[in-house]
């Protein structure tokens, strides 16, 4: 088990959704289209006026030339046409001043010495349009960068970072809606995912080797979870989440997180596997899923912030995700989660909760099972058996509930919800108190 290894538990390749966009940052893509044709028509035109032929005649003598110099129209558009896009597009894509104008600057002298190559070889090139055509589309591009739709991109990379997938990315750049960051509230589904067993972990593994672990973990899970359209919130030692529906608006956000929860414990299944490959350990993941109104907005200082949600419904995700712990499952989603994405997945409902002090309604959690029509036939059986064990359960029907949860249960053992009712109502009859949502620690 050396801990060099890690490099063994491959990343996930990112699974990104199909973009609606033909080009990549659609926006700065027509406008250096417009400064390099703007400018090319300029030089064309001042080239054709004869506005260069003094300038090239001071040229000729300085250079030792005794005939008047002749200026190939076929042999001098290409390039300072190519210069004007070039540099249209260099002054308006990179995000730092400073690079900006070297790159400007570069062109400029690879112009002049152009110019002193050529005529060692005995060939004539004017530098007056390359030049003009560097310093126009420069000064055009420059501009267009300080506006707000021209900073658009640096603000993005500022604010997101690598936290999204680079189709969002291009997204955010491209879209007309203004980045807000001063607060709002928008609709949105979180996804918690965390280790449960950390503890075990750090006392089975040297330190590099818990650190590459649960490294694996986290590289896996962020970066399945960015490619297929969510934020990447927070990142820590153990767990992270990841928002959907934000900073973009998605009407199907509840779907989309649902889906990418289910497919995450399919990913993260094989990681475990090549974990346990490496170092002879896995990692007990569980994940919440919930759904709600959230705050978003740039929290924190210039030292120390990033774009982040805040409100009730992420704090319910992470005790959803604690929760699977009792019930032994991997995944819960929200009342509002299976609301909105009921017609896309198969769950279970789990427990009745109160998940308001101050209301005492008690709202429904569910574990997600897999997306809709993907379960083999077996599979759905055991889950409507599971349902009817819930429904005689909550009528203290013991014999009838146990009836249907041992034909829900596993010939093998190994599902931890139908356990826990089994438990639970033993525990029931005979009158000790068993552990639920209200008396865990979540």
């Amino acid at each position: 088990m050396a801990a060099q290894k890690p490099v063994a538990v491959r990343s996930a390749p990112l699974n990104t959704q199909p973009s609606t966009l033909t080009f990549p940052r659609l926006r700065y893509i027509k406008v250096f289209l417009f400064i390099g044709l703007v400018v090319s028509l300029i030089a064309i035109g001042l080239h054709e006026a004869g506005l260069w032929a003094r300038f090239d005649a001071a040229l000729a003598r300085m250079l030792g030339q005794t005939a008047p110099p002749l200026s190939r129209r076929l042999f001098q558009y290409p390039f300072f046409i190519v210069l004007a896009f070039g540099i249209a597009w260099t002054t308006i894509d990179i995000s730092g001043r400073l690079l900006k104008g070297i790159v400007a600057a570069v062109a400029l002298v690879q112009v002049a010495l152009t110019t002193v190559i050529l005529h060692l070889y005995g060939i004539f090139f004017s530098p007056w349009a390359c030049l003009t055509t560097i310093t126009l589309s420069f000064l055009a591009g420059f501009i267009y960068s300080q506006t707000s739709n021209g900073r658009r991109k640096r603000v993005v990379q500022q604010i997101f970072g690598d936290r999204v997938s680079s189709e969002t990315f291009k997204r955010l750049v491209d879209s007309d809606q203004p980045l807000t960051f001063e607060g709002e509230v928008c609709e949105g589904s979180v996804v918690v995912c965390e280790i449960f067993n950390h503890e075990e972990l750090s006392e089975r593994l040297p330190v590099t080797e818990y650190v590459a672990l649960h490294n694996s973990f986290l590289r896996n899970a962020s970066e399945f979870l960015v490619g297929r359209g969510g934020y990447l919130d927070e990142c820590g030692g153990e767990s992270l989440r990841v928002v959907f529906g934000s900073p973009l608006p998605d009407p199907q956000h509840a779907r989309t997180a649902s889906a990418a929860a289910v497919a995450l414990t399919k990913r993260l299944d094989e990681v475990n596997e090549e974990c346990f490959k490496v170092w002879k350990q896995m990692f007990d993941f569980r994940i919440g899923v919930n759904s709600g109104d959230m705050v978003v907005a740039a929290y924190g200082s210039e030292r120390l912030g990033n774009f982040s949600v805040a409100g009730e419904p992420v704090e319910f995700a992470r005790r959803l995700c604690a929760a699977n712990t009792i019930y032994g499952s991997r995944i819960l989603v929200g009342c509002s989660t299976f609301n909105l994405a009921e017609p896309a997945i198969e769950v279970r409902p789990m427990e009745l909760i109160q998940r308001y002090q101050e209301d005492r309604s008690r709202e429904e959690v569910y574990e997600l099972l897999a997306l809709r029509d993907t379960m083999p036939a077996e599979e759905l059986e055991r889950r409507d058996m599971f349902w009817k064990g819930i429904v005689f359960y909550r009528q203290q029907m013991w014999d009838e509930a146990l009836s249907y949860f041992y034909s829900a249960r596993l010939s093998h053992g190994g599902d931890g919800p139908v356990e826990f009712y089994i438990r639970r109502i033993e525990q029931l009859r005979q009158g000790l108190a068993s552990l639920d949502w209200n008396s865990a620690r979540l």
